[in-house]
């Protein structure tokens, strides 16, 4: 019997990686714990991230966008034509899903939340996800410009045939700005944690911190990173952009 062709959605991913405390050392990355009742990777932790939707690629936003720098042009020929939406889609979702909003103030700021806008911002993310607003009026609003040259891409993975649903996925990897923490949105996500790539790996090896295939890659990857420093400075070096097309083991 002919199975059904399953769609390939484009979706983006932002990890968003901190120094960590300094009796610690090295970095610390955001990620979220999914509710159980999710139709896609319930009950496990994934970074910030969602589908690309149709706003996404609107060129209305290339008046509230900062970037591509020139350095990352590589990321932008990986990308391909629809690179603005990938972009956008990223700082969207790690708004909606983790309060994390990657973009500069009018003064050429990273945003930092504090006493005088935390509750405004927390504001949006709700009518934002629902679609009673967008992520272009919250520009228009607050007079942001989104930081695309703070948020680079790393690589691509596609969900293998034969999964219930498949994800085009881009990941990028920003710094998280100062003075935000994030916050899970208890709809979609219900706990949010600050961690390093070697403690979730080992927790997930005990199995107390549940990870898809391709998030466990990932904190593979960036835990081969030494230090902060040495995590931005790969980023920063990046001119190769693998795609992953994973194949579903048969029996």
């Amino acid at each position: 019997m002919t199975r059904p062709v399953q769609p390939i959605r484009p979706a983006a991913t932002v990890i968003i990686a901190r120094a960590a405390p300094e009796a610690r050392g090295g970095f610390e990355i955001f990620m979220l714990r999914r509710t159980r009742g999710a139709a896609f990777a319930g009950g496990m932790f994934v970074f910030p991230g969602g589908k690309v939707d149709g706003d996404d690629h609107l060129h209305k936003y290339d008046a509230h966008r900062q970037g591509p720098s020139d350095f990352q042009a590589p990321q932008q020929a990986a990308l391909g034509p629809e690179w603005r939406g990938f972009w956008v889609a990223g700082i969207r979702e790690s708004f909606e899903e983790a309060g994390l909003l990657l973009a500069y103030t009018e003064e050429g700021h990273l945003l930092a939340y504090d006493g005088s806008n935390r509750e405004r911002f927390h504001g949006y993310r709700s009518p934002l996800h629902a679609g009673r607003l967008s992520l272009l009026e919250i520009c228009r609003r607050e007079k942001l410009r989104l930081a695309v040259d703070h948020i680079h891409f790393v690589n691509r993975f596609v969900t293998p045939f034969g999964r219930p649903r498949r994800f085009d996925t881009r990941f990028f990897l920003a710094e998280a700005p100062p003075g935000q923490t994030g916050l899970h949105d208890e709809q979609e996500t219900v706990d949010s944690i600050w961690i390093s790539p070697a403690e979730a790996i080992a927790r997930n090896d005990a199995d107390e911190f549940d990870l898809m295939r391709v998030t466990r890659m990932q904190l593979e990857m960036l835990a081969a990173r030494d230090s902060h420093t040495d995590l931005l400075d790969w980023v920063h070096g990046l001119d190769h952009f693998p795609v992953y097309r994973p194949a579903v083991p048969r029996d």
